[in-house]
């Protein structure tokens, strides 16, 4: 079994956590973490809430089509 994340540890991974960027093995340690300590997953719930703000806020800014779509679609891989 996989030792567990420190704070630091599963902080330093929650951008790439959030950006589904992390390799399975980390993705269940940080989720692990998260279960587990109450500071990391507020954190994880501010960043998490900061995501979906700046993507309302999008919905609402115009800009040209493809670029509307990049940005929609790189959200949504963070989602």
């Amino acid at each position: 079994m996989d030792r567990r994340l420190t704070c630091i540890e599963a902080l330093r991974r929650l951008d790439d956590y959030l950006d589904r960027e992390l390799p399975q093995v980390d993705v269940h340690r940080v989720e692990a973490h998260l279960r587990e300590c109450e500071m990391c997953a507020k954190e994880f719930g501010f960043e998490r809430a900061l995501v979906d703000q700046v993507r309302a806020k999008l919905s609402e800014i115009e800009m040209p089509q493809h670029l509307r779509g990049r940005v929609l679609a790189a959200l949504a891989r963070i989602a």
